[in-house]
């Protein structure tokens, strides 16, 4: 079984992962979280926590290893992967901060405790209203155009003193783009940033940092699941180079911090966790080695990299059945948790675990068969003939590698609910401990969100 080890060899990073999984479902059944009866939940997610501590730490001492020591390191974690607060905490915890991309985000990230100095404001479409709050709490900002910008310079103007908030300008490498387009943003018409390459844009770029002793930054962001780290990495090649082109006609360090972005792509095929954070570190340095010579702060955005393969969907089964020859599972999971899977399998197929009603992974002859979720519509299938187990109602289906924008970023298709997420942590008597970090969400919250006390307002 994953996760044990023979006398000869340690346990791996993920085999360690999947036996603390395994673990989890028997302990989340055992303690009534989820369970094949109606007795308890049909659905719950899971957050390891431990492996959390270990993706935030694996990222720190990365970048640790390859910079000077002292050079200013900010890993602000991109808050659209997970908008919980417990999580955002976590990760405070661990040493990151928040980059947050609207009012929402913002909240949750000072509801954590996250301070301005450890927070990031990006968004292509921020108000004027948001952008004056960042200014007043001293948060990081960077502009997305040369509109944004201009309001930036009426901001700055209207201020008795100049901005406490580190200000920079986004730019689009136009690189190209990776296998996903709805995730590259370096393509040649993204909508993020200020386009590199389009005639006269980098003079622009020049001039307008020249104008504005202010501008201290420079942030570019490729994309993420799907985008190669060579691509990753020119576009953060191209930002360097265009730092050291404005700090030359500056005739001084104008530019001092660069914002890197994210986008480390995730494994969702096994549980190994590739590609490291060594490699991202070890990419950028194959291409821009002055990058980590301590001349530049650095800031990081990583989000799906730091949460993706600690999340865990348990559902129950609820009904198996046969149509056209095919075996079928239906069960409480779907569109609501996995909306990227269900619309676009192809670009994110997720795996799917069996276990029985004790929470014991399931044996048998592999099956293949449908895993069907609740929603109502034809579509609602998290797989398709995958070979498993033949499974029956009441045992289990987990899906892993759902810790960041799956069951964290819910759809309220059919008005189905929130379901309850739990942190659980190993204890060292081999146990396992839960906490509560979101509770499920009730029918009268449901009713309350859909206009519920003003059933007349229409009338």
């Amino acid at each position: 079984m994953a996760g044990m080890a023979t006398e000869a060899h340690a346990p791996t990073d993920a085999q360690g992962a999947a036996a603390r999984r395994d673990r989890a479902v028997r302990a989340a059944v055992a303690q009534g979280l989820v369970g094949g009866t109606d007795t308890a939940p049909p659905l719950v997610c899971l957050l390891d926590t431990d492996g959390i501590r270990a993706s935030a730490a694996a990222l720190t001492s990365a970048f640790a290893a390859a910079l000077p020591p002292g050079t200013p390191v900010l890993h602000a974690f991109a808050v659209k992967a997970a908008p919980l607060v417990p999580v955002l905490r976590l990760l405070a915890d661990a040493g990151l901060g928040c980059e947050v991309a609207s009012p929402g985000e913002l909240a949750l990230a000072r509801a954590a405790g996250v301070g301005p100095l450890r927070t990031v404001l990006d968004s292509p479409a921020k108000t004027a209203a948001e952008l004056s709050e960042a200014l007043a709490l001293g948060i990081a900002v960077n502009a997305d155009n040369r509109q944004e910008l201009e309001r930036l310079d009426a901001l700055v103007a209207a201020s008795a003193t100049p901005p406490a908030s580190p200000i920079g300008i986004r730019i689009n490498p136009q690189t190209g783009a990776g296998t996903i387009d709805a995730l590259s943003t370096a393509t040649a018409t993204s909508k993020f940033g200020v386009p590199l390459r389009d005639p006269g844009a980098r003079a622009w770029l020049v001039r307008a940092y020249l104008d504005r002793p202010w501008l201290t930054r420079l942030h570019t962001h490729s994309g993420s699941q799907g985008v190669p780290l060579p691509l990753i990495a020119e576009g953060v090649r191209e930002l360097h180079a265009l730092a050291e082109e404005i700090n030359a006609a500056a005739g001084r360090r104008q530019v001092d911090t660069l914002d890197i972005g994210g986008g480390l792509p995730v494994n969702f095929a096994s549980d190994a966790h590739t590609p490291a954070y060594e490699e991202y570190v070890a990419a950028l340095r194959a291409a821009a080695p002055a990058l980590f010579d301590g001349s530049y702060g650095l800031v990081t955005e990583f989000g799906r990299s730091l949460l993706a393969k600690h999340g865990l969907v348990l559902s129950r089964v609820e009904y198996t059945k046969t149509t056209g020859a095919r075996p079928i599972a239906l069960t409480h999971a779907g569109v609501q948790l996995a909306t990227r899977t269900v619309y676009a399998p192809a670009a994110w197929p997720l795996r799917i675990l069996a276990y029985d009603a004790k929470g014991a992974p399931k044996e048998g002859d592999p099956v293949a068969q449908d895993i069907a979720g609740p929603a109502c519509f034809a579509g609602d299938l998290l797989a398709t003939a995958r070979e498993l187990p033949r499974l029956s109602p009441g045992d289990l289906i987990a899906v892993p590698d759902t810790g960041a924008y799956f069951f964290t970023a819910h759809y309220g298709y059919n008005s189905l609910p929130r379901p309850a997420v739990h942190g659980f942590t190993a204890t060292p008597q081999g146990g396992i401990r839960f906490a509560l970090a979101r509770p499920e969400q009730s029918l009268a919250a449901i009713v309350a969100e859909a206009g519920g006390d003003r059933p007349d307002a229409l009338l």
